[in-house]
C-alpha cells in the first residue's frame, strides 16, 4: 500500500523531470522537479488522506515558513471521488490543477477519462483545453474520481 487507509488498487504515471520550473507565485530560487500522479482506492475521508500526505512531506524534511514558499516535496489532492470540498484548509478539486500542465500530463496518462465534478470535462479535455494556461511546475500527487462500496478513488 502506498499510504496508510489505501488498497492494493494504485497505479502511478511516469516521474517526468522539468528541468525549468516555472512557479510564479513561489518567490527565490526553486530547483527542477519531478512530477507524478497516482490513482487508487481508499477508505479514508478526504481530510485524513491530505494529513497523511502532510505527515509524508514532514517525515522527508518539507518546511514550510511561508505561504508559496519553495517546495521539496509537494504532495496535493487533486480529486477526492466526486466530491466538491470547500473547507478550511482544503479545497477538492485542487484550485488550479485545470489551469497546470504538469498535473494534467501525468493525471491523463493514467486516468485521462476521469471527470472534473466542477467543470464536467475529462482530464484529457482539460489538458486539451486552449485556453488552459501553462505556467508553472512542482511536484503533484492526488486522487481519481468514482465511489463505490465504501471506497474513494483518489489521485
Amino acid at each position: 500500500m502506498p499510504f496508510p487507509g489505501w488498497t492494493d488498487s494504485s497505479k502511478a504515471s511516469r516521474f517526468p523531470r522539468t528541468s525549468k520550473p516555472l512557479l510564479l507565485d513561489v518567490p527565490g530560487h526553486q530547483g527542477p522537479f519531478l512530477n507524478a500522479a497516482v490513482v487508487g482506492d481508499t477508505v479514508l475521508p478526504a481530510r485524513a488522506l491530505l494529513t497523511h500526505y502532510c505527515a509524508i512531506e514532514a517525515d522527508r524534511g518539507r518546511e514550510r515558513p511561508f505561504a508559496g514558499a519553495a517546495r521539496t516535496l509537494d504532495l496535493d489532492l487533486i480529486l477526492f471521488a466526486d466530491q466538491i470540498i470547500d473547507e478550511v484548509g482544503l479545497v477538492v478539486p485542487h484550485p488550479r490543477f485545470r489551469s497546470r500542465q504538469f498535473v494534467l500530463e501525468p493525471l491523463a496518462e493514467i486516468a485521462p477519462k476521469t471527470i472534473d465534478p466542477v467543470t464536467g470535462k475529462t482530464v484529457r479535455e482539460l489538458l486539451n483545453s486552449p485556453d488552459r494556461s501553462r505556467a508553472g511546475w512542482w511536484v503533484m500527487l492526488g486522487g481519481e474520481a468514482v465511489n463505490r462500496s465504501g471506497l474513494s478513488k483518489v489521485l
